[in-house]
């Protein structure tokens, strides 16, 4: 197939793009390389053959030049963890870039557009298992806007087959995200925030990968809205021993009161946001001890064949090796 992944120098992207060259694809991406990470993702793709345009989901030139001759799209372009930058970014690219892309698409007559969205339309510290039926709460405009990229997206319906794919937190070789984590476990310099608790479900890159795949071309997909996460959820607490099993230290039991650091963290924001300054400590930082969330994947095994097979202890030593392989730790 001929795919273009939005996005594609990111993290997810750039892992998709690998998939899809070894499957034998012809591989389009709209990306950047802003960042140190982008610019190698960049330079890796390109030498497996990947065809790089480097743009914005919001100009659309760039956009008509991306779809041209394609038959299934992977939008994961998203404004996500910008700091500093008013909210009409995220609006601009999150929900007028989708819609740049789906009119883009639909004169393109691409057969499959596959929406990455985010389990931030919950909102955070939900209680239960949830699903697809669930009720959206986003609590930030990251997840605002990705909502509203989802009514984007159903808004084309019978122009453009459409898929919405909910993802949860993904980790894996080519995530720098957890990298932070993993040092500061190593250097027993982490203490935990709360008493550790709270549920993530992660999902491995490989897994979510898959997941994306059967998006692209299963017929029971079209038209629907599926949360792809890991196989089972893990606290907080669960994550760290993990991975301090994994790089063999100890870490100290000792946790420290969430309320005094989400008081300061405000505070900082308050004060230091108005003149220029990122604050050192903010409340979605915090929010890696305050979310909580537990997904039922039954909808995606049902319709799909979702079979995520990375367990988080597995998952995490297979980041460690590529952690050490690149010499970050």
């Amino acid at each position: 197939m001929k795919i273009l992944i939005t996005g594609g120098t990111g993290f997810i992207g750039s892992r998709l793009a690998l998939d899809r060259l070894e499957k034998g694809d012809f591989v389009r991406v709209l990306g950047q390389a802003n960042t140190v990470a982008e610019a190698e993702n960049r330079g890796l793709i390109e030498s497996k053959g990947a065809r790089v345009l480097l743009g914005s989901v919001t100009e659309k030139e760039k956009v008509d030049e991306a779809v041209k001759d394609i038959d299934v799209v992977f939008h994961l372009a998203a404004a996500q963890h910008e700091a500093n930058v008013p909210d009409q970014r995220f609006w601009d690219v999150n929900v007028t870039g989708t819609k740049n892309l789906l009119e883009a698409g639909v004169r393109a007559k691409v057969k499959r557009f596959v929406h990455g969205s985010t389990i931030g339309v919950y909102g955070s510290a939900r209680e239960g298992v949830l699903d697809e039926k669930s009720s959206l709460k986003p609590d930030n405009i990251y997840g605002v806007t990705k909502l509203e990229a989802e009514k984007t997206v159903r808004a084309f319906e019978g122009q453009i087959p459409w898929v919405i794919i909910r993802i949860s937190e993904t980790y894996g070789p080519g995530d720098r995200r957890l990298l932070k984590l993993f040092k500061a476990i190593k250097r027993k310099a982490f203490f935990m925030i709360g008493q550790g608790e709270n549920w993530h479900h992660p999902i491995y890159i490989d897994d979510l990968i898959a997941g994306l795949d059967l998006g692209a071309v299963s017929e029971k997909a079209v038209g629907g809205t599926f949360v792809l996460a890991g196989r089972e959820p893990v606290t907080t607490r669960q994550m760290v021993e993990e991975i301090s099993s994994a790089l063999g230290v100890s870490v100290t039991r000792f946790s420290a009161p969430l309320a005094p650091f989400v008081i300061l963290a405000a505070a900082m924001e308050t004060f230091l946001r108005p003149i220029g300054i990122q604050p050192p400590l903010h409340r979605r930082r915090l929010d890696f001890f305050r979310k909580n969330f537990s997904f039922s994947i039954e909808e995606a095994i049902r319709r799909l064949g979702f079979d995520p097979r990375t367990g988080f202890r597995q998952g995490v030593e297979k980041t460690l090796r590529w952690y050490s392989e690149i010499g970050a730790m």
